[in-house]
């Protein structure tokens, strides 16, 4: 999605990534000579625009390696829908991007996956935090390999619109709404808030929540070992509730937020004509930022670090897309290697420095990233080790935090139009949770 500075590779990391000619001429797709020549591998993911450009430098560069055609299929945000009909029609990927906890846990029990080979465990247990591995386990067996991650926990302003109001990045969540109202003292609403994508608001809940309530509850709701009634919850829906009742602090009032979907929000900061000096959301903003409004990144664009609730730690939430292969896949050996691929630093070395991706890898380089924020973004996501804690929406059933007009993401949206009482849209949630988490 983004990137200022471009970052380079010498010929001989070249060499490592992409194969023996990648410093020489260009190996036509598929070229015979190499292990996998003759075979072609399928990988499906959510990506569309800029996303699936940049992963299909990673797939070009795993065929430039070993000769596999690739070809990508884009599901959509239906993931688990997309797939299981493939697969019921005998047309399986090989393999596939998994975007939530959730949906690898259920292909998983479905008994739609493959456990990774020996040489990919190796990797992981050698370049991950155990809290990557954990989230790719069922039942003891790694199905999942972290490829891209996002870090959940930045909140991105305007340096224009803070130096007009005369403040400087706040270090806790009581300063960062003293400092909106400062913003929108100066005439421009604090944030934007993209309430027409209920993933958004679950975002807004969960950081909230790890900062209040810490590491073990959040574990535990997420696992609905407690209930969504709990009264950490309802503290954290109250304090979400200040924020979004307060119209002074959100573009628009609660009806304009709902009318925002997330591009729309990062443009309301950075695009041509202002309508907020803050957005919160992870650090593919800076993505949006770049690439469709040209802004320079940490001059135009800058972001603190989500701050912490009273009494508690700075959160650090993460999401990220898990690869995995699937039983049904026609090109097993294909898979196995490509997943053995991206285990790999050399593999994330190609996104990172096409721009809008973090790697979980802690073996990555950090000069494979384009610019000081990326960097930065990707430090402290790495630094975070085994604290960082997976979006928790993405950990739970798909009928309850990833499906639109339906379980979290409505019932966070009903609660932003109304965030009068906090007590009773946790009933709602538990009652949402107990059902999708019992099915």
């Amino acid at each position: 999605m983004m990137r200022r500075r471009t970052a380079t590779l010498s010929c001989a990391a070249l060499t490592l990534a992409l194969g023996a000619t990648a410093c020489g001429g260009p190996v036509a797709a598929g070229g015979g000579q190499k292990e996998l020549g003759g075979q072609t591998l399928t990988v499906a993911g959510v990506w569309s625009g800029a996303e699936q450009k940049n992963f299909q430098k990673v797939l070009d560069a795993f065929t430039e390696k070993t000769g596999a055609k690739t070809q990508f299929v884009s599901t959509g945000d239906n993931v688990s829908t997309v797939v299981g009909s493939k697969i019921e029609g005998g047309n399986a990927p090989d393999v596939v991007m998994v975007p939530q906890v959730g949906v690898l846990q259920q292909f998983a029990k479905n008994n739609w996956l493959k456990p990774l080979s020996d040489t990919t465990r190796k990797s992981v247990d050698a370049n991950y935090a155990t809290v990557w591995k954990s989230y790719g386990t069922v039942d003891g067996s790694l199905y999942g390999l972290y490829f891209k991650a996002a870090h959940k926990s930045t909140v991105w302003y305007s340096p224009a619109a803070f130096e007009q109001a005369g403040v400087k990045p706040p270090k806790t969540y009581e300063e960062m709404l003293t400092t909106g109202q400062a913003v929108s003292d100066s005439g421009l609403p604090a944030f934007a808030v993209a309430g027409e994508d209920g993933w958004t608001l679950t975002d807004w809940f969960e950081n909230i929540y790890l900062s209040q309530a810490g590491p073990t509850m959040y574990d535990r709701l997420a696992r609905h070992e407690v209930k969504w009634t709990d009264p950490t919850v309802v503290k954290a829906l109250t304090t979400l509730g200040k924020l979004l009742s307060d119209k002074k602090l959100i573009a628009g009032g609660q009806k304009g937020a709902l009318g925002t979907d997330f591009p729309g929000s990062v443009e309301k900061v950075f695009g041509p004509d202002p309508e907020a000096g803050m957005v919160y959301e992870g650090d593919f903003v800076a993505g949006i930022a770049k690439d469709q409004f040209g802004k320079k990144i940490g001059e135009e664009a800058a972001f603190f670090p989500f701050p912490a609730v009273t009494g508690g730690q700075a959160p650090v939430v993460s999401g990220g897309d898990a690869a995995v292969v699937l039983k049904d896949g026609k090109n097993q050996k294909a898979a196995m290697a490509f997943l053995e691929y991206l285990s790999t630093p050399e593999a994330a070395a190609v996104w990172a420095k096409a721009g809008g991706f973090l790697s979980p890898n802690k073996k990555l380089d950090l000069a494979s990233y384009g610019d000081d924020t990326l960097r930065e973004t990707a430090k402290s996501l790495i630094n975070a080790g085994d604290s960082v804690r997976f979006d928790m929406s993405d950990q739970a059933p798909a009928a309850f935090g990833g499906t639109k007009g339906t379980g979290e993401w409505k019932l966070l949206q009903d609660f932003l139009r109304d965030p009068s009482n906090p007590a009773g849209t946790a009933a709602q949630l538990e009652t949402a949770a107990a059902k999708a988490y019992r099915n």
